[in-house]
């Protein structure tokens, strides 16, 4: 009974924890649909124009935004997870990866697809939130994706998930704010970003049954190509022609 008070007590932060995130997700959608206050911080930043202040870093910052998409940034992750599997012999990580990408697509992409909001640099009715123009702005997907790609690395790295917890974030707020340097996203993009990625992140334990099924099979599915023989019907004694040796693998 006391062995599953940990489990209970990490159960529970957990749920807490999602629950957090969640909200602040819907505080941050519902403050860009009500013209709140924020869209006046994104409009305030905006005028800034900080590309034109320091022009001098912006070819940095649009090579370090490409950590942030979501194909160089999943081609990478997933290749050292590759790697990774062969050496572990097991296809989870890469599962647990597919995941997460998946989840990220189908959520994220909706609510792009739902609010159509232009960023800075296509505005087309000043000091209004840009909405339901067919823009897809809303959340930042760079800001997202940084989190989950990197976020899914620290969570399989058991033994360096605080360290990588640490380098996601750095590189998560990095990203965001670099977005809204280069005029790609306002500030409540980022925001929402940051919280879509978290909540991706915090699903995953959900689908840990779904990645062991499908590992199961796959492994399953391994092994009947490695030994086709070992599933051939017995032969019996005293017959000529027989087959060679049984279970060789090819």
């Amino acid at each position: 009974m006391c062995a599953q008070v940990p489990l209970r007590s990490a159960s529970r932060g957990h749920a807490l924890l999602t629950g957090v995130v969640g909200l602040a997700y819907l505080l941050v959608t519902l403050a860009v649909l009500l013209d709140s206050p924020l869209v006046e911080l994104d409009w305030a930043l905006e005028q800034l124009r900080p590309y034109q202040r320091w022009p001098g870093v912006q070819p940095l910052l649009e090579l370090w935004i490409l950590v942030g998409q979501r194909g160089p940034s999943a081609v990478a992750a997933c290749a050292w997870l590759g790697w990774r599997c062969h050496r572990l012999r097991t296809v989870r990580p890469l599962l647990v990866m597919g995941a997460a990408l998946l989840l990220l697509n189908v959520t994220v992409g909706g609510v792009k697809i739902v609010t159509g909001r232009l960023g800075p640099h296509y505005a087309e009715h000043r000091g209004l939130p840009q909405l339901f123009l067919g823009g897809t702005a809303f959340p930042s997907g760079h800001t997202a994706n940084a989190v989950v790609t990197w976020g899914v690395l620290a969570y399989l790295a058991v033994r360096w998930r605080r360290t990588g917890v640490l380098l996601t974030a750095l590189t998560a707020v990095s990203i965001g704010l670099t977005t809204v340097y280069l005029g790609t996203h306002w500030i409540s993009d980022v925001f929402a970003g940051w919280a879509a990625g978290a909540l991706v992140l915090l699903a995953l334990p959900l689908t840990e049954p779904l990645v062991t099924s499908a590992e199961q099979r796959i492994t399953a599915l391994r092994q009947r190509a490695v030994s086709p023989a070992s599933s051939a019907p017995p032969v019996r004694p005293g017959r000529s022609g027989s087959a060679g040796p049984r279970g060789t693998p090819w």
